[in-house]
């Protein structure tokens, strides 16, 4: 799969509906996290949390993601965050790909994501980041413990390919 295209293309156009996932694979709705925060998969409506987590923390999220995925463009404006969170939910809800928000408890603040898409060699890829001023943090090192065993157990993926170092 052209990772450019998971970002900003048309992943219906891309990737058939097979069986990357098994018959009524149910993907989790939300998932508690020992430091408080928790996953669940992002909605449109999350822009208002979304747009100042990654502009805030664009320059590094430009040097994990940018070659691959052009993202986040310097030039993002909110309109585009959104529209991109509502093709996120589509996918989410057609189980192409999955993104989940990291939220806090209340769900005022996103603070990163879990991206988790088919591969062509592997059941799945998988990579996640945190805001600037959660690096290093208590969660990001969970996060870097959490998914690859959560991915196996809950996913069913005995074969992930990770596209981001997590000590990255």
């Amino acid at each position: 799969m052209d990772v450019a295209t998971r970002q900003y293309g048309a992943m219906s156009d891309r990737i058939e509906p097979r069986a990357w996932l098994p018959d009524g694979f149910a993907h989790p709705e939300r998932v508690e996290l020992t430091s408080g925060y928790h996953l669940r998969p992002i909605r449109e409506s999350d822009v208002d949390i979304d747009y100042p987590a990654v502009m805030g923390s664009r320059d590094r999220l430009w040097n994990l993601y940018g070659d691959a995925w052009g993202w986040p463009p310097a030039t993002m404006s909110y309109d585009a965050d959104r529209e991109d969170l509502a093709r996120h939910e589509r996918e989410i809800a057609a189980h192409e790909t999955f993104n989940y928000a990291v939220l806090n408890a209340d769900e005022t603040r996103l603070v990163g994501c879990v991206y988790i898409d088919p591969h062509d060699e592997h059941d799945a890829e998988a990579s996640w980041w945190v805001v600037d001023d959660l690096v290093g943090s208590t969660l990001e090192f969970e996060l870097d413990s959490f998914v690859p065993p959560w991915l196996r157990t809950t996913w069913g993926f005995a074969s992930v390919h990770y596209t981001l170092d997590p000590a990255v």
